[in-house]
């Protein structure tokens, strides 16, 4: 009872703020005004985030007050504060690459060292691990990349909020098989918050989670995923598995900018989901089919507790195989709307 309250708790006080900041006069009202590079066409706050994780402290505030809080939550907080407390200054008044990057890696460094380090890695029957040395720096690198592609990934309208409502959502179940409650409730205080926002940041979009947001979620989404793995909730490849309509956009796309000799660190359009919208489908339909894949992504990964290493292999190989297709159906139809 005291998990679904605490969830209820974290969506009112998410939607109140967010209905604050969309107020003109709110002091946290910061315009995100359209480029060449953007998807939209009009001004739309872009400080939602705030929201988010105003929802998600007071959640778990409420949640602490009745059951002892891990020390791993603890740490990821301060990680989460730190980084959202620069992301609000970058929303707000811009801050030099380098300055991001040592905040970034700063957070990460919180994390890693309250101890939720990657103790290894691995697939359905086969396992790798590495010394605690090893360890820590592939679990900053890892947390920077989920940080920054979650940025990256948070420029269509219900995207970013959906992918968190989903992936979260589905790690809360996931939780509840393994039976750790403070996993669970984490999980579902951040899904519920992200719904507050979410009905806000649907198309079309009244506000913008920004990267007060975005980032913070990134964080959240790879501390979980290491918690899971420490715990022994889930394997690491199915946290992957769930997140992976990001994971695979924007892994993908850097790859493809990096062979290009692109600047990879300048805002761009070439991502699948920037290409959909591009091609004509338009933020609804294009968030819509998204929403369908984050949800089959999360289906599967419930699946796949239940099955046998051979059942999680044979899924693997689907989603290795679906991804490509879903690609090339991206391409036909960019080179469709051309002709």
């Amino acid at each position: 009872m005291m998990i679904v309250l605490a969830a209820v708790l974290a969506m009112v006080v998410a939607r109140a703020m967010v209905y604050y900041i969309c107020k003109p006069g709110s002091r946290l009202h910061l315009l995100d005004h359209p480029n060449e590079r953007s998807l939209h066409v009009h001004a739309v706050p872009r400080t939602g985030g705030i929201a988010i994780l105003t929802g998600i402290v007071v959640g778990t505030l409420f949640f602490a007050t009745t059951i002892l809080i891990s020390v791993a939550a603890v740490w990821i907080t301060a990680a989460v504060v730190l980084l959202a407390t620069l992301s609000f200054l970058d929303d707000r008044e811009g801050l030099p690459v380098r300055v991001r990057l040592i905040g970034q890696i700063a957070s990460a460094g919180l994390v890693a060292g309250g101890g939720l380090v990657l103790p290894g890695a691995g697939l359905p029957g086969v396992e790798w691990t590495w010394p605690q040395t090893l360890g820590i720096p592939v679990t900053i690198l890892y947390l920077l990349w989920m940080v920054n592609l979650y940025n990256f990934m948070d420029g269509m309208d219900g995207f970013a909020g959906g992918m968190t409502v989903a992936g979260f959502g589905t790690f809360a179940l996931l939780g509840i098989q393994g039976g750790d409650t403070v996993f669970v409730t984490v999980n579902l205080i951040i899904a519920a918050s992200a719904a507050a926002f979410l009905m806000a940041n649907f198309p079309p979009a009244k506000i913008f989670m920004g990267d007060s947001g975005s980032a913070s979620l990134g964080l959240l989404a790879g501390s979980m995923s290491i918690w899971a793995e420490r715990q022994q909730l889930f394997p690491f490849w199915i946290s992957i598995l769930v997140f992976s309509p990001f994971i695979v956009d924007a892994t993908v796309t850097l790859i493809r900018r990096l062979l290009r000799r692109e600047r990879v660190w300048q805002a761009h359009k070439s991502h699948f989901y920037q290409r959909l919208v591009q091609s004509g489908w338009g933020h609804k339909k294009t968030v819509l089919y998204e929403y369908v894949l984050m949800l089959a992504c999360g289906l599967s990964a419930l699946l796949a507790q239940n099955l046998n290493s051979q059942g999680q292999v044979a899924l693997i190989l689907f989603w290795c195989l679906a991804y490509p297709m879903l690609m090339i159906g991206v391409h036909h139809m960019e080179q469709k709307n051309k002709s």
